[in-house]
């Protein structure tokens, strides 16, 4: 069968992901003609990456959104050159696959010479249409991929379909005017259509975001994107696993590190984290480091409590093999005791003073070792620095220092399996304790004051990722392991010590606070994704008072997370309007976000570091 494929791609950057190119990939064998459209500006660099897989590629401005995008692709080639093939599919970048390959799908539907459009998936029939409660929606095909063959693509339906289509303005006029429209309008003018993987046999309406797990088992080869990087409330209503599906794909053959690349740097990072279940809980046990290909490492300890390089050395020598050490100090008397220890162990080190210690630990790291950073020798740094949080009671201050400590580097064998993690995940740019909350505020208020000054430092550096509303998924403590390749957008923002606040003005807002949180973000702009490592004992803490206090709270609260919500996000009004009080936390924290088609339905301690 002759085959012509049109192909949408759109990305915010114009940046061409390996995931698409695995695509259009293995659809190579089964089309003549791929017509590649971008919806998005393209540089030379990716649209020779396109050109790998495709015999088209051609630009237009991003309007339309995908419908007008085939329209007009459809137009270019013209109704004579498309005559000449069998079948012509319209498909787009919001999927990720084939998890093996596409010949399964293409035997079993060219076994059907009865139709005339099929699809890979259905969207069954729903009582309320997601954009007009007042219409029904019946079933149809989803229009990621439509196959059409020449009967219908060559008849005058055809051509009065595409010719009266109006301009599509938003993701609803997509949906209302094409995607839900197609199969119907194309059926009751006598025309033929099936699903490769029909909604029926499954318990939801809309079963590749309902039940992806149910339908790779089933032998469905895509996964939708939109699975990892929407909301968590939705994949939670549904009981979806999102490790367990990326374990599902890689067992069918995806490369999954496609995936985590392509979705670190345009998703949410709090949102892919959950859906993903990017926490690692890792034993004590070393679970397979391979020693045969040793990592490089150098860790990097800001020291400005010297009673403290025995533990900080201690912790390193977890490492499952030799690393350089690099310490940097305040001052003179500081780094002589420093010294003494360390030649005590018999541990050589390159230890140097800081310029100044404006920005304290962060600017130690960034500018004092810009040169390690950047140097290219090493393929993991470790950053630690001496902890104490002395404006903290001691109870508080020992629990967040062993979060940040043994977190990171709890035993030999945990120090092994944290490191095994890039082994496995050559897209895993950096690691770090989870965020921690007992008897802090941090759980939906962790920007703090410093959102607006990292907005603007973000655009300032290039970083694309998008924001977190309330809890930025960030290393807090500046404590992190990393590939020092993923760093640069902050080792090469210019930064000097006088940027950061001497110790009157140390605090939120203050430049020194928003880098520690957009390290990370700026590790996802490179296309590497992050992981939270846990040990088992304070992964039983941690979620024991993260359980409770839902309780406390829901107990309060309608059953459901999206009802707690809405309730909260009512009250939050009311309070408002009758008392002229403004927001208390974040409205965005409690609004609740649209749901995919066809769903069913006191005073605040800031959060501070201590003298470092």
């Amino acid at each position: 069968m002759r085959r012509a494929a049109f192909y949408l791609f759109y990305d915010p950057q114009g940046q061409v992901d390996d995931y698409v190119l695995h695509a259009l990939g293995h659809l190579r064998p089964h089309v003549e003609l791929v017509f590649v459209v971008s919806n998005s500006p393209l540089d030379e660099a990716n649209r020779a990456r396109l050109a790998t897989v495709a015999d088209t590629v051609w630009e237009r401005e991003n309007v339309g959104f995908d419908v007008w995008a085939y329209k007009e692709a459809m137009e270019q080639v013209g109704a004579d050159r498309l005559a000449e093939f069998d079948e012509v599919i319209l498909l787009n970048c919001t999927f990720f696959g084939p998890l093996d390959t596409f010949d399964d799908l293409f035997a079993s539907m060219d076994a059907r010479p009865d139709l005339d459009f099929w699809g890979i998936t259905e969207h069954g029939k729903t009582h309320r249409h997601p954009f007009d409660k007042s219409l029904s929606m019946e079933a149809h095909l989803q229009t990621h991929w439509l196959a059409s063959r020449r009967r219908l693509f060559t008849s005058d339906d055809w051509r009065e379909y595409w010719d009266e289509m109006p301009m599509i303005e938003s993701y609803a006029d997509s949906v209302m005017r094409h995607e839900s429209r197609f199969t119907g309008f194309f059926q009751d003018r006598g025309y033929t259509s099936a699903a490769a993987f029909p909604a029926e046999p499954y318990d939801s309406a809309h079963p590749i975001m309902d039940s992806p797990e149910a339908m790779i088992v089933d032998g469905c080869p895509i996964v939708k994107r939109r699975s990892f990087f929407y909301d968590p409330l939705y994949n939670e209503g549904e009981a979806n696993d999102g490790r367990r599906i990326v374990q599902l794909m890689e067992t069918k053959g995806y490369p999954v590190e496609l995936l985590y690349s392509n979705l670190a740097r345009t998703s949410v990072p709090r949102w892919l984290a959950t859906n993903l279940g990017l926490l690692e809980v890792l034993p004590d046990v070393d679970l397979g480091y391979d020693q045969a290909r040793p990592l490089r490492v150098v860790a990097i300890a800001h020291i400005f409590y010297p009673d403290m390089t025995d533990e900080i050395v201690d912790r390193l020598d977890f490492l499952p093999h030799d690393y350089d050490l690099v310490i940097t100090t305040s001052d003179e008397d500081k780094k002589a005791v420093i010294a003494a220890a360390l030649e005590r162990r018999g541990r050589a080190a390159d230890l140097r003073i800081v310029q100044s210690n404006r920005g304290r630990d962060v600017s130690a790291f960034f500018i004092d070792c810009r040169d390690v950073l950047d140097g290219g020798g090493y393929d993991i740094v470790i950053k630690l620095h001496s902890k104490k949080q002395p404006q903290d009671t001691r109870n508080i201050a020992e629990l967040f220092k062993r979060h940040m400590f043994e977190n990171l580097l709890n035993s030999p064998g945990y120090a092994a399996n944290v490191l095994r993690l890039f082994q496995q995940h050559s897209s895993l740019g950096m690691v770090f304790p989870p965020l921690y909350h007992i008897a802090y505020p941090t759980l939906g208020h962790s920007w703090f004051l410093n959102k607006p000054r990292a907005k603007r430092e973000a655009k300032r550096l290039g970083i694309t990722v998008p924001f977190d509303n309330t809890t930025p998924l960030s290393a807090y403590g500046s404590f992190f392991i990393a590939r020092p390749e993923t760093l640069r957008l902050i080792t090469s923002a210019g930064y000097a010590h006088e940027d950061f606040p001497d110790e009157s003005g140390y605090g939120d807002g203050a430049l020194s606070h928003v880098v520690e949180r957009l390290v990370s973000y700026a590790v996802l702009s490179t296309g590497h994704h992050v992981r939270e490592v846990l040990t088992a004992d304070l992964a039983a803490t941690n979620y024991s008072y993260l359980e409770y206090r839902a309780i406390a709270i829901g107990g309060k609260l309608p059953a459901y997370p999206r009802q707690q919500i809405k309730r909260i996000a009512q009250l939050k009004r009311f309070r408002k309007a009758t008392l002229g009080i403004g927001k208390w936390g974040s409205e965005e924290a409690v609004e609740p976000t649209p749901e995919p088609e066809g769903k069913r339905s006191g005073p605040r301690r800031l959060f501070r570091r201590g003298t470092t």
